[in-house]
């Protein structure tokens, strides 16, 4: 009202009101803050389009897209209309107001409250739940694409006769329509409640009746479709009884029905989906009834059956029926869980031997001899050579080599060997001035791939490689060297643009290079810039005067990343190996596909049973698990990424696998036939170590086929822990070419030992054919020594090679000043009825920051050695020093010319001088007197120099003064036999 005082009237303020200039600022603000939030979607959105574009992939990322889009759409609809129509049908149902109680008196003002936005009000909350169903429906997009893709198997489970596509493709689908259903009829019940309680329908304090019969019918029919629902649950839980795990004997994960599923818990399941029928018809009832009566009483009778019949029941089946006779009772079912497991986890061939552990052979000559032809013993250890591969043939800092090296076989004169083998890196950590330009567009690649024999050493104790050297070069062959793609490649590159990138370092000084590649995404685009400068975090991307015309970047660089991307329903191998192929560096990479729906196939969680003392010190080694725990695993596609380009393909491997098909019909033309697989590529394909692992794991249980030993427990065996080091991890498979007793020649194995469960001697030994394209691939054989004696298994051997006096005397002695003893890895081939062991031996001293090779421990039948090489321990333990040995392998480098008379003066009197200097060496390693043993050392080299320069002037050959000196000493640790 105006003042109506006679006084002058002061300006009139308007308090909180911004004025128009703040006001036009803040909607300024508020819309660019929506784009920016926009673009921000935006940009991952388009990132992503154009990196699975780049790859030629965009079939896998539309066909996610609109999967996850229409299961959003479609559910959340369902959702959305589902609630909001009950709550408008609530309100719809409403009572006329009459005479107010205070009850309603106070919910009144809530009416009134909310009368004016009412539509508003409905249409948020039906979003929201719509909204949240969406969400989680979308997540179901490869439960969909299994559904309506699946392929049958053409295996039938044994109780309900129906094909394992239905508990694999069907089964899950159905359940999470199922659990949909119930919250949707949940959501209902308690939004049509709430409405009819704000409108009068329900009354809690009010006298007279509490529910109108219009509340009482729509609420009816609500629970009617409840229970309905929950019939259908105790139906599906029928089927569900043969993918059920539980605790049981031999095993945790058990899986599939037992005596009391089948003759408790089946027929209590079927009764209850009787009485919950019966419930939901009564609940339906009520629509002409009007009393809620009889629904309670169907609806108690149906909870008090569930405890009764559902849980009392089974367990007086359990307690009276079963217990007392377990073994006979469990012992059908325990077939049919054995035959399902062995056939889903692929071990149902697995051909299990006896094997004597001990050998009747007394002729040692015969035993050394049958060595070589057993197997090709790899000294190098992949997983303690690295840093000698980095201290050897780093290079440069800004080039690093991973944790754990790979075992390959190439191509020899015409002979496979076991070949040791890594890339050179880009490693970041090691570029000396960081900033953005040098991490980011100069140094972009690695180079070369670095190779070593994996069964000789050379006289230092070094790797003997046979590809090297910066670029590299030797037995490989011309190929593109530069690794744009790679294991420690984890962050983004800019390449093919005005700058320039770090090729490689030579004599002649630093070489440059610029990408030529079709991989990675065109930056000269502005839209693509400003989307990867929001997707990166990155905002020099947008002004750089670095990025221009052909700029291209590239991320998502790690193999195993790659193929996860482009195939997101496969499980990938932890090891990722490369190869050269043709003239390229391909990585190659295994993946899985599973199912954790195999009708009586006890499961496993693939995290711990593929992990040992490699991945517990290299998460690079960890297996990439869509689901982790599993009971159905196939390796049913090789992948490849192309070091150079990041081309991924993936070939189809197993032609069998109908998770494969599956996929396959999800995603067409994604995976490429078997027969697209070169020559070349299958040259290098093995069987896989994390299918192996779990595999292994398996058989500690299921090696047997009869129930009551099964059940018995008393041949379950474990995989020992690695006895190298104090990891308390299991010893991780080793890749050895080896000839298995019933083999007519060697095969590039896969192997590993067992001992019984809480034991430590020897119980199995288990090898599996890996190498791919032979008649033998996959083929898994597993040795069973006798229950009645005992054989030392790995610890027991390893604690042998300690306890022994000279051994750790020696041992002591390599340890002298700041050395270092690292044990490699304890290779077991089974040799004439016996178990052969050998582990190399690694010391880091003398300044040294890698590990060279001085020793070889070997144990056979009892007979322990500990010499400077293979030949030197092979022999001892047979006794066999004497004996003629045999010519050394093709191509290792190792004089086969017999050895020179020394009849000469010259000569005898260089090696009476390298005798002298060996023993003085050989004294000063003993006082730890390094300085005196360096000397030593180099008169020794000096006095064989002369040696073997009288001897070729005298007509021989070189290696004889060596062949003269060997027999008279035993060489140091630092000595190989070849120079003493």
């Amino acid at each position: 009202m105006p003042d109506r005082g006679g006084g002058p009237t002061g300006p009139r303020i308007r308090v909180g009101r911004p004025s128009r200039r703040v006001r036009t600022l803040l909607m300024t603000l508020g819309v660019l803050a929506v784009l920016g939030m926009a673009f921000t979607m935006f940009a991952g959105f388009w990132t992503d389009w154009l990196w699975y574009r780049s790859v030629n992939y965009s079939s896998v990322f539309t066909t996610t897209l609109w999967t996850k889009i229409g299961l959003f759409f479609v559910f959340g609809l369902l959702m959305a209309v589902a609630v909001g129509f009950n709550i408008w049908l609530a309100h719809r149902l409403r009572p006329p107001l009459s005479a107010m109680s205070m009850e309603q008196q106070s919910l009144d003002r809530y009416r009134m409250g909310i009368a004016p936005y009412k539509k508003w009000l409905l249409l948020g909350i039906t979003a929201l739940v719509g909204l949240i169903a969406g969400a989680s429906a979308s997540s179901q997009w490869r439960t969909w694409l299994m559904w309506v893709n699946g392929v049958p198997f053409g295996q039938k489970d044994p109780q309900f006769n129906l094909d394992v596509a239905f508990y694999a493709f069907d089964l899950p689908w159905y359940r999470f329509l199922l659990g949909f259903g119930f919250a949707a009829a949940i959501l209902s019940v308690i939004a049509a409640a709430l409405t009819h309680y704000l409108y009068g329908g329900l009354r809690i304090t009010s006298p007279g009746a509490r529910a109108t019969a219009a509340a009482t019918g729509h609420l009816s029919v609500l629970l009617g479709i409840f229970v309905a629902l929950k019939a259908v649950a105790y139906w599906l839980d029928r089927y569900g009884l043969a993918v059920k795990s539980s605790d049981f004997k031999a095993t945790d994960n058990w899986t599939g029905l037992r005596y009391v599923d089948a003759n408790a818990y089946l027929p209590a399941k079927t009764i209850l989906f009787c009485i919950a029928v019966i419930c939901a018809l009564l609940f339906f009832a009520t629509l002409w009834r009007r009393t809620w009566q009889l629904p309670l009483i169907g609806f108690g009778l149906m909870v008090l059956s569930a405890i009764l019949i559902g849980g009392l029941y089974p367990a007086i089946v359990q307690k009276f029926q079963v217990q007392p006779n377990e073994q006979a009772k469990e012992a059908p079912y325990v077939e049919k869980n054995l035959k399902a497991t062995r056939d889903a986890y692929g071990i149902e061939g697995t051909q299990v031997t006896e094997y004597s552990g001990t050998s009747n052979n007394d002729d040692p000559t015969k035993l050394r001899d049958d060595v070589d032809a057993t197997a090709s013993i790899r000294i190098m250890d992949p997983n303690i050579v690295s840093p000698t591969f980095q201290q050897l043939q780093q290079m440069r800092k800004y080039y690093a080599f991973p944790t754990n090296l790979d075992v390959d076989r190439y191509s020899e004169q015409g002979k496979d060997q076991d070949t040791v083998i890594g890339l050179r890196e880009l490693n970041y950590a090691g570029i000396d001035k960081q900033n953005w330009i040098n991490n980011h567009f100069r140094y972009t690649h690695g180079y070369g791939v670095v190779a070593a024999k994996g069964t000789t050493a050379d006289s230092e104790g070094r790797p003997v490689f046979t590809e090297s050297d910066l670029p590299s070069k030797g037995q490989l062959g011309s190929y593109e060297q530069r690794i744009y793609y790679g294991e420690k490649t984890n962050t983004y590159s800019i390449v093919g643009g005005p700058q320039k990138e770090i090729d490689y370092s030579d004599d002649s000084g630093e070489k440059t290079y610029s990408y030529e590649g079709k991989s990675g995404i065109n930056l000269a685009n502005p839209v693509n810039r400003a989307a990867y400068a929001v997707a990166l975090n990155e905002p020099q991307i947008l002004y750089s005067g670095a990025i221009g015309e052909g700029s291209r970047i590239l991320y998502n660089r790690t193999p195993k990343e790659r193929v996860e991307a482009v195939a997101p329903w496969l499980t990938i191998d932890g090891d990722a190996y490369p190869a050269v192929v043709g003239n390229r560096i391909q990585w190659i990479v295994d993946a899985y596909t599973t199912t954790n729906g195999y009708p009586y196939a006890s499961r496993t969680t693939l995290g711990d049973t593929t992990a040992d003392s490699l991945t517990a010190t290299n998460d690079q080694r960890a297996v990439v698990a869509q689901q982790n725990q599993v009971n159905y695993i196939r390796n049913s596609v090789k992948a490849t990424v192309d070091a150079y380009t990041g081309e991924v393909k993936l070939y189809q491997w197993d032609t069998k696998d109908p998770v494969l098909k599956t996929w396959m019909k999800a995603f067409p033309d994604t995976v490429e036939p078997r027969t697209a697989i070169s020559g070349d590529l299958m040259a290098h394909l093995r069987y896989p170590q994390d299918l192996f692992k779990v595999q292994r794991e398996l058989l500690t249980r299921y090696h047997v086929k009869d129930a009551d030993t099964f059940l018995s427990g008393s041949e379950v065996w474990q995989v020992p822990d690695d006895p190298t080091n104090k990891s308390g991890d299991a010893v991780p498979p080793y890749y050895l070419s080896m000839r298995m007793p019933d083999q007519k020649e060697q095969a590039f194995s896969l192997t590993t030992t067992f001992t019984p469960n809480g034991r430590d001697n020897l119980s199995a030994f288990m090898a599996v054919d890996a190498e791919a394209g032979t008649d033998g691939y996959g083929k898994i054989r597993v040795l069973k020594l006798p229950t009645s004696t005992t054989v030392n298994g790995p610890k027991q051997v390893q604690s042998q090679f300690n306890s022994e006096q000279d051994i750790a005397e020696s041992i002591r002695l390599l340890r002298g000043g700041d050395s270092e003893v690292e044990y490699g890895n304890l290779l077991t081939v089974p040799l004439d009825g016996g178990l052969l062991y050998v582990e190399p031996v690694y010391v880091r001293g003398g300044g040294l920051k890698y590990p060279l090779l001085r020793k070889v421990l070997v144990s056979y039948g009892g007979n322990t050695a500990f010499e400077d090489t293979l030949d030197q321990a092979l022999n001892k333990v047979f006794g066999a020093e004497g004996s003629t040995p045999p010519p050394p392998d093709e191509g290792e480098g190792e004089d086969t010319t017999p050895p020179p008379t020394s009849d000469n003066p010259t000569v005898q009197e260089a090696l009476s001088d390298a005798q002298k200097a060996f023993e003085a060496g050989q004294e000063a390693l003993k006082n730890n007197d390094w300085e005196a043993y360096g000397r030593a050392q180099e008169d020794l080299e000096e006095a064989l120099k002369r040696a073997e320069e009288a001897q070729s002037r005298a007509g021989g050959t070189g290696g004889g003064a060596a062949d003269e000196l060997g027999p008279t000493s035993s060489p140091s640790p630092s000595t190989s036999p070849d120079d003493a």
